[in-house]
């Protein structure tokens, strides 16, 4: 039995310091920029463009309490190891744990609705299953490909981050060299945006940089992890924060606000049709579709990693239900079928403010835990935690009110959300104290 405690798929010294970069990129790049141009643009209006140099900068912040914890704590458990250092083995590790974790689903049912929506660009019908039968099928087939082979997706990631990186750099430079850098928003004098909803727009943004927390789970693989895994983290983040600077100047100087409000789901298609007419579109939804597959392939790798970890800290329960195979294996099943239920019900708004919000929480959470527990032991200083948290609880505030007035039911759903993890923690590890 002791078989399947060990982690037999980690090899020490396998991913170097660009593998663990592109690893970062490669999921960061998977939805962000395709699925949240246009949201961020709803909110943050004219601003969007400074709303994800915003988001940016607060994943900066956040990146410090990772980079000092996987530099003291190497290990493939990344978050939830890190949870433990500083919470012990109880109900808030538990909790925030879970957070993560879905904050991770629920990413991949984003990727997987924006590869929909970009995808129905190119489909003429618009019958109103389309998009979420596409979406679905997308989960299906990451779910094929996770099965076969570990290996695989680490050089089928690593290859696709390059692609995407190069790719967007690619449609960006066209872009702007076609319409000029013509920026209706910085142009424009009527700056009617209120302050809550910018930062309602930057809370958004910083989805589109989560993906570097990613890196932190490989702590085990990368060469020296002591000084690559904070090294990555920060290659990533600016080669991220770069890339999508390009494009929403990009998309910003060939569509109106208007416009790219009203494609917010599918805005990078939107703002090609202007600048390269048909054959844009078609290559720009074509990247979509190597972006989100590839992002949803890399992610639910990640994924189903993070809660075999958590099954084994014995922190969340588990039950076969009958299935062969090891842990990670069965993880999978559970987060791809979670992932599809979500994406089957929810449009990408509201896929995306639930992400946010409980992506937010747990940011906190960590941040809390090492200001609390851990700033000795990881030689963390004290005040950029402080700005860390305290940039994180604005934003979200933000971000709530906003949602609050404008859609209440995201909020509903995250409430709940968080009440029913909390609740099932807590009977859990109750009933595991009991009977242990």
């Amino acid at each position: 039995m002791a078989d399947h405690q060990h982690h037999h798929d980690y090899q020490k010294n396998s991913l170097s310091l660009w593998g663990a970069v592109s690893l970062g990129t490669g999921v960061m790049i998977g939805a962000g920029i395709f699925a949240l141009t246009g949201q961020v643009a709803e909110l943050a209006r004219e601003w969007f463009v400074l709303a994800f140099i915003g988001g940016g900068i607060i994943a900066g912040f956040s990146a410090y309490s990772y980079v000092k914890l996987a530099q003291a704590y190497p290990s493939a458990g990344g978050i939830a190891m890190f949870l433990s250092k500083a919470y012990g083995k109880g109900s808030i590790t538990a909790i925030c744990a879970l957070l993560m974790y879905f904050s991770m689903v629920i990413n991949e049912s984003l990727v997987a609705r924006t590869f929909a929506q970009y995808s129905a660009q190119l489909i003429p019908n618009e019958s109103p299953w389309l998009i979420p039968t596409l979406a679905v099928g997308l989960l299906l087939f990451a779910f094929f490909i996770n099965i076969l082979s570990n290996q695989f997706i680490q050089r089928f990631s690593f290859f696709m981050a390059f692609v995407k990186a190069a790719g967007l750099v690619f449609l960006a430079i066209g872009g702007l060299w076609a319409s000029g850098v013509n920026f209706e928003a910085l142009a424009s004098a009527q700056q009617q945006t209120s302050g809550g909803s910018i930062l309602a727009g930057i809370a958004l943004s910083i989805l589109a940089y989560k993906g570097f927390t990613t890196i932190t789970n490989s702590g085990d693989e990368i060469v020296e992890p002591k000084k690559n895994v904070a090294r990555a983290i920060i290659i990533a983040l600016t080669i991220c924060a770069f890339i999508y600077l390009l494009v929403t100047v990009a998309v910003g100087s060939s569509l109106s606000i208007n416009e790219i409000v009203q494609a917010k789901d599918y805005a990078l298609a939107e703002a090609a049709r202007p600048v390269y007419g048909q054959v844009g579109l078609w290559v720009t939804v074509g990247f979509a579709i190597i972006a989100t597959v590839s992002g949803v392939i890399a992610s639910a790798f990640a994924v189903s990693r993070m809660l075999a970890m958590l099954t084994e800290m014995k922190l969340v329960p588990h039950s076969h239900f009958g299935m062969p195979g090891s842990i990670q294996k069965h993880t999978l099943v559970y987060t791809i079928v979670m992932a599809m239920l979500l994406t089957a019900f929810f449009d990408l708004s509201r896929i995306a403010s639930l992400g946010a919000i409980f992506y937010i929480i747990m940011d906190i959470a960590i941040h809390w835990g090492v200001f609390r527990h851990l700033r000795k032991d990881v030689n963390a200083n004290s005040i950029i935690l402080i700005t860390a948290m305290l940039l994180d609880i604005i934003v979200l505030l933000a971000f709530i009110s906003i949602k609050w007035n404008s859609d209440p039911l995201v909020i509903w759903a995250a409430a709940i959300g968080v009440v029913l993890i909390t609740l099932g923690e807590v009977v859990f590890l109750k009933r595991r104290r009991s009977l242990s």
